[in-house]
């Protein structure tokens, strides 16, 4: 996401390289491509003329300090101003009552459903509430079923009454089971349509009058761009939510809706959501937003999903290992799976300031592990612990294991080494710029 976006503000940005001032004119030549590169990422236009006359009024006024380039100014300007178009700061969920009651709307194929079990996995590991989904889907089984396999998944009951079509009823019972099992959070997922009509409309009102939940979440498929931002709308004028979702930002999406969702509906984005993993959902931080936008990087975002992993003892025990050069390959496969839980590898290289786009050409895949750990889980646990005994006869019997050629093995040892020598550097303390020329899975 974005990466188009980043691309054209950098180069509009190239246009007040080398000045010495910022003056109408430059602001204008370069303020002209940033507002195409905001029409271009779908942008509202009267949005994108808003923000560019805003940030032209506050470059004009600016006076550039003489340690300060112009270029760095308008980015720090654009920075402020693309933060503040999308809302400023967090503003967390509401989740007080018992039970807090979570309602969820949204169009059908908008990810509604994936991210009811998003939130409830969310909200159980991170704050600690004991929550019931209730499937308020009633007339889309494979909705029913797909939030029981999400449920069993996260290890959170589902709610579910057979041969029930009213869903006003289904969720009004939800709220009463949770409260009998003593349940302090009730998140209802209900019907979507394949557009907006007066039925559905009427009946998630009658879901809200009839359950006064704490918050209500409106679900976007940010892939739909201004139709996203539209449906938006329309939903907020019946309902009055208190907040959006923005979901499929892994997709091939050009970042219309999160830039302008916020100032149509006035309503703050509260969750962002990219992939199928249950994992896979981050509060939504504007200004961290911006910097991804303008290529700084997201080191909080990275931070704390390292911190989400991050076992103290564990740490403590492998620091030593190294230090003794007996990092192993069982070492090695509990470091993959810490990484596999933080999320997807190219988002995760993206938060690093610089390697977003270094990286944008090189092929990630999803499953870019799978190959190693059925290498690792081919080896005995002797050879696990001395990677160094691996010969042409092991390696053979260890490639036939695991589906895979000795060329591929060679590939993996010389991985493995290269991020035991890395492992040593961070420890002395010295450049980390080859970071990622080790790490599995990416090609060039």
């Amino acid at each position: 996401m974005f990466d188009n976006l980043s691309e054209r503000l950098e180069r509009s940005f190239k246009i007040l390289k080398g000045q010495g001032t910022i003056t109408e004119i430059n602001v204008a030549e370069t303020l002209k491509e940033v507002r195409r590169a905001l029409l271009d990422a779908d942008v509202n236009y009267k949005i994108a003329k808003s923000f560019t006359d805003t940030v032209k009024e506050k470059a004009l006024g600016q006076k550039i300090m003489t340690s300060v380039k112009p270029g760095q100014m308008m980015i720090k300007i654009v920075h402020d101003e693309l933060a503040d178009l999308m809302g400023g700061s967090n503003v967390d969920i509401n989740i007080k009552g018992n039970p807090a009651v979570v309602l969820v709307a949204g169009l059908q194929g908008s990810g509604k459903t994936t991210f009811a079990g998003k939130l409830a996995n969310y909200l159980k590991s991170k704050r600690g509430k004991h929550p019931l989904l209730v499937a308020g889907d009633v007339y889309r089984p494979a909705a029913i079923e797909q939030l029981q396999v999400l449920g069993e998944q996260i290890g959170v009951t589902v709610y579910t009454q057979e041969g029930n079509k009213d869903p006003v009823k289904l969720a009004r019972d939800g709220i009463k089971e949770a409260k009998r099992k003593g349940l302090d959070l009730v998140i209802i997922d209900t019907a979507g349509r394949l557009a907006i009509d007066e039925a559905m409309m009427k009946e998630i009102e009658s879901i809200k009058k009839n359950v006064q939940p704490t918050e209500t979440l409106f679900v976007v498929d940010s892939m739909t761009g201004q139709d996203a931002v539209n449906t938006a709308r329309e939903f907020n004028e019946r309902l009055n939510f208190e907040g959006v979702v923005l979901t499929k930002l892994d997709g091939d999406t050009r970042g219309g809706a999160a830039l302008s969702i916020r100032s149509v509906v006035e309503k703050p984005i509260k969750f962002i959501s990219a992939g199928e993993k249950m994992e896979a959902l981050e509060l939504f931080h504007p200004e961290r937003m911006a910097d991804r936008i303008l290529g700084m990087g997201d080191i909080v975002s990275l931070v704390e999903k390292a911190q989400e992993q991050f076992d103290v003892d564990e740490a403590r025990k492998l620091q030593k290992k190294i230090a003794r050069n007996q990092f192993n390959f069982n070492d090695f496969i509990k470091q993959i799976q810490q990484i596999k839980k933080m999320g997807n590898v190219k988002e995760l290289a993206s938060m690093i300031p610089g390697v977003g786009k270094a990286m944008k050409n090189l092929d990630i895949d999803d499953d870019a592990f799978k190959n190693i750990e059925a290498i690792i889980h081919s080896m005995t646990p002797y050879e696990r612990e001395n990677p160094t005994i691996l010969n042409g006869s092991r390696k053979k019997r260890i490639a036939s294991g695991s589906g895979t050629d000795v060329q591929e093995i060679n590939r993996l040892l010389k991985q493995f080494d290269e991020t035991r020598k890395m492992m040593k550097m961070m420890q002395k303390g010295k450049n980390m710029n080859r970071m990622m020329s080790g790490m599995p899975g990416v090609r060039k």
